[in-house]
C-alpha cells in the first residue's frame, strides 16, 4: 500500500485521491483553531508561501480528538484560518487520529513513522513529511515548529 492508495475528504466533504499530490512534497498537520499551538499556522503559511511554487504542499487535517480544540465546524475552521492567519494551503475535512475512527491516512502515516513518538498521536500540530515518492521521511511534535523544518523541507524539493 502507498500513500497514494488512500482517499481523504476535502472540508467540503468531497473525495479527494492522495494520488493527486504525487511529485509534490507533503506536510501532514493535524490542527485545531482553539490550541496552544494554534499560532503555528502563521509558520504553516509562511513555509507555504515560500515552497507552495518550487513543489510542497501543506495538508491541513483539523481533529477535535484533544480537548475538543478544534470546535467549529468546516466552514468555520476555514473562515477562522484564512481570516486570522491568511492560510492558502489546502484544508479538509475534520478527523481522528486515533482510536477506532482513526482516518487511514494517519493509520498509514503512523505504521511509517512511530519512532520515537510511539505511534499514537500525542496532540494537535504532529507534522509528518512526505517525499515526493510518497514515503514518509519525517514525524514531528507538536512542539517543533515550522521554521524548525525548514530546512528539511527545503531539502527535498
Amino acid at each position: 500500500m502507498s500513500i497514494y492508495d488512500i482517499t481523504v475528504s476535502d472540508n467540503k466533504g468531497n473525495p479527494v485521491p492522495m494520488s493527486a499530490f504525487k511529485g509534490r512534497a507533503l506536510l501532514i498537520v493535524n490542527t485545531a483553531t482553539a490550541c496552544g499551538f494554534t499560532p503555528q499556522y502563521a509558520g504553516l503559511q509562511e513555509l507555504y508561501g515560500k515552497y507552495g511554487d518550487k513543489g510542497l504542499e501543506i495538508l491541513d487535517f483539523p481533529c477535535n480528538q484533544f480537548a475538543n480544540q478544534a470546535p467549529g465546524s468546516a466552514e468555520e475552521i476555514h473562515t477562522f484560518c484564512t481570516g486570522r492567519f491568511g492560510v492558502t494551503f489546502p484544508q479538509f475535512a475534520k478527523i481522528d487520529v486515533n482510536g477506532k475512527n482513526e482516518a487511514p491516512l494517519y493509520t498509514f502515516l503512523k505504521s511509517r513513522q512511530g519512532g520515537v513518538l510511539g505511534s499514537k498521536i500525542k496532540w494537535n500540530f504532529t507534522k509528518f513529511l512526505v517525499d515526493r515518492d510518497g514515503r514518509v521521511v519525517g514525524r514531528y511534535a507538536p512542539t517543533v515548529t515550522p521554521e524548525k523544518i525548514e530546512a528539511d523541507i527545503a531539502g527535498l524539493l
